[in-house]
């Protein structure tokens, strides 16, 4: 089982498990972010195989560049620590293990969901 982690905090209830695995694309950590394609899917699921990786964050980032509209989730092992540089690079919500979710709980992740507010590069561009 996993939960997904928005800005509201954890849920066990995935929206997306409902659909044709047509309209899903998963794509590994080492996908070329220049490369990546999206194509109509209404979810695209990025892996993360460990929180030191985070060539995720950049695939996100350059999708949304591209002009890829649909959700993206960020999945696997990304901390808390790391929820608002993945809403900042373009995901719409992470998919982490209940073990992880046990580590660090939901409060940790809601600490960190006013993701827009302590934004080191804003304050710099408006100082």
């Amino acid at each position: 089982m996993s939960i997904i982690v928005t800005d509201e905090g954890f849920s066990a209830l995935d929206w997306a498990a409902d659909l044709p695995e047509t309209d899903v694309v998963v794509l590994a950590s080492d996908t070329d972010p220049q490369t990546a394609e999206a194509g109509a899917a209404a979810l695209v699921k990025v892996e993360f195989p460990s929180f030191a990786d985070g060539r995720g964050f950049t695939i996100a980032r350059v999708l949304r560049q591209k002009g890829y509209t649909g959700k993206l989730r960020a999945v696997g092992h990304v901390i808390a620590d790391q929820y608002a540089m993945a809403r900042r690079s373009g995901f719409d919500e992470v998919e982490i293990s209940d073990d992880l979710a046990a580590r660090q709980p939901e409060k940790q992740w809601k600490f960190r969901a006013d993701w827009t507010a302590h934004d080191y590069q804003s304050r710099l561009r408006h100082a």
